[in-house]
């Protein structure tokens, strides 16, 4: 996993000692000491502090998706709705403006890091679109998917509409060293669906195999644009490190909390089918820790729950282990380092909001 940085080391974790984890960290050191934030500067909302700068986020998308073709448009426009939390973006343009104040105080989100969260909007989207087709899904987001209303051969197709229309205005932006850091997110993506697609059938190599897969297929996009706009607002490549491993932890964690809430929150809340990743044959987090308990569930994992009953009885052996809670802790050590990332930088809203932002990954329901 050569994209986690210089050092690493393991952990155990309580009921499965024979089995461990690479959890890489950085060797950065402290950039300032200062750990205390002023009163006004605790309990930043991530969302109210980073609306300013989202502000006509997808019009602005749709403006670089223009294209004559009538059903084309109507289906790159469809996730475009500005109904989508935004996520992607409000991390990026917050670590802009924590990185641009760490550096020189100032507080403007300069035009080329505003088209960076802009970008990673629209590779994300992309790639949802792709991962549909590949899993043949039928509902994102609370409503139909492109595949299911205009066949996979157009949804593939507009995919790489999307994808192509991301990397023109990546170009745009003029930088050779953005353009390598966020083309290899496209990279990893697609090393994470290959990944995705195989499994490993010794236990040890089978987490390692799901976290590297995880930060391909989430966590890369994240840590890379905050590296992206750390690069554009600060020169020191302490801060660059900092960015890409706050970005890289909370990817990490944000995916485990969703392998969890699909085994634990219903369909209509959640806007996808629950059991969807055990459908569809996918090993997560909660169904390998609940593997240590129940050893039968080895082979289901190795034929992918193929067979008649096999999703049922996982289901049900996950929710009688301590899987959930499990990956829960995993996924709050992962919050855990992004937050010492994060605290390396000068205090100020923005940092104290993507502070916050790690618990907030670790509370949402959907």
């Amino acid at each position: 996993m050569c994209h986690f940085t210089q050092r690493s080391s393991t952990f155990s974790f309580p009921k499965i000692s024979n089995i461990f984890w690479r959890f890489h960290h950085t060797s950065t050191s402290y950039l300032c000491s200062c750990s205390k934030t002023i009163s006004d500067e605790k309990y930043q909302d991530p969302f109210q502090l980073g609306r300013k700068d989202l502000k006509n986020l997808y019009e602005d998308i749709k403006k670089e998706l223009l294209v004559s073709a009538a059903e084309l448009k109507e289906m790159c426009d469809y996730y475009f709705d500005g109904k989508g939390k935004a996520f992607r973006p409000m991390i990026v343009v917050l670590m802009a403006r924590a990185c641009n104040i760490h550096h020189n105080n100032s507080k403007e989100v300069q035009a080329s890091q505003r088209s960076v969260a802009i970008i990673a909007e629209m590779i994300h989207t992309a790639s949802l679109v792709h991962d549909d087709v590949i899993d043949d899904a039928n509902s994102r987001r609370g409503k139909r998917t492109l595949n299911q209303i205009w066949g996979e051969r157009k949804a593939v197709l507009a995919g790489d509409f999307i994808l192509s229309a991301a990397s023109v205005a990546l170009a745009r932006i003029g930088n050779t060293t953005i353009i390598s850091v966020l083309t290899q997110v496209i990279e990893d993506l697609v090393r994470g669906e290959f990944l995705q697609l195989g499994s490993k059938e010794n236990e040890n190599e089978r987490f390692a195999h799901y976290l590297e897969k995880t930060f391909k297929k989430t966590a890369s996009l994240i840590a890379n644009s905050c590296k992206a706009v750390s690069i554009l607002g600060c020169p020191d490549p302490r801060v660059h490190e900092i960015a890409y491993q706050y970005g890289k932890n909370v990817g990490i964690a944000f995916q485990l909390i969703d392998d969890v809430l699909d085994f634990t929150s219903c369909a209509d809340h959640l806007g996808k089918p629950t059991a969807a990743d055990l459908k569809l044959g996918l090993a997560t987090g909660p169904v390998l820790f609940a593997c240590r308990q129940f050893p039968e569930m080895n082979a289901m994992i190795m034929r992918r729950f193929s067979k008649p009953g096999d999703v049922e009885r996982a289901r049900k052996y996950v929710l009688q282990s301590d899987g959930v809670q499990q990956t829960t802790y995993l996924a709050q050590r992962y919050c855990h380092a992004a937050t010492r990332e994060i605290r390396k930088l000068r205090p100020s809203p923005e940092r104290e909001a993507l502070v916050h932002l790690t618990e907030m990954v670790l509370m949402r329901d959907k």
